[in-house]
């Protein structure tokens, strides 16, 4: 670890020898603050933070350590690629967080798009709404199932208005949103989630689709669809 950090003397040595002990202290807070207090000019090994990124799991420390591998420029995403392949869950979910904070890095899309695949759902989301935030299209039916099961549905109804801007991604998104709309099977609670999905997106389809849906069968979906072509209306007149 020392010799991957090219030190430039003994001081530098020491540095590094001081945050790994740091690192793997059992207080938490010490944990924290040994990333959040090192100096700008004092660079720490990427390879260090990718095995304290794993292996954090005190949510507050790890965002810290999350904060600090992105700063490092995104030199640790080879070894997270490694990680998002590992047969533990925790690891993938803790990889593909950390990715999708530096998703501008070299290779990171490529790692986040194979995440779309992952048996694991947590890890499959998290890849989706951050490769939908680089807009690519790819992350749709992720985000729509995420939509569909209830999974940090706001943010990916919002990532998918983002994605709708495109026009015919748009109408992609809206032909989804239908189709799961349409399932005989849906329970009240999923159409309500589509359809709150449908006013975040762009374009003529999704609005009429909630207009439609406002003479819905299910009162309650109705109610909301009503109330939310109000919403639309309201950005009309505000944006004459």
């Amino acid at each position: 670890m020392i010799d991957a950090s090219a030190p430039n003397g003994w001081q530098d040595v020491l540095r590094v020898i001081e945050l790994m002990r740091e690192l793997n202290s059992s207080s938490p807070t010490r944990r924290q603050q040994a990333v959040l207090r090192r100096p700008e000019d004092v660079p720490v090994p990427a390879e260090l933070l990718v095995g304290a990124v794993l292996a954090e799991s005190d949510p507050h420390v790890a965002g810290a350590l999350r904060w600090a591998l992105a700063r490092a420029g995104g030199e640790g995403v080879a070894a997270l690629a490694a990680a998002a392949r590992s047969e533990q869950v925790d690891i993938r979910r803790r990889a593909v967080l950390a990715i999708a904070e530096m998703p501008e890095s070299p290779g990171a899309i490529v790692v986040l798009a194979d995440a779309l695949g992952d048996p694991d759902a947590v890890v499959r989301g998290r890849a989706a709404l951050a490769l939908g935030r680089q807009g690519v299209a790819a992350a749709v039916p992720t985000l729509v199932g995420m939509v569909v099961e209830g999974r940090n549905d706001v943010d990916a109804a919002e990532v998918l208005g983002t994605l709708s801007r495109e026009p015919e991604c748009g109408a992609r998104i809206a032909t989804a949103l239908a189709d799961e709309l349409a399932v005989p099977t849906a329970d009240p609670e999923t159409r309500i989630r589509l359809t709150q999905a449908l006013v975040e997106l762009e374009g003529m389809t999704a609005q009429e689709m909630l207009r439609h849906l406002v003479n819905d069968q299910d009162r309650v979906v109705a109610l909301v669809a009503s109330a939310l072509v109000g919403v639309l209306d309201e950005r009309t007149e505000d944006g004459d």
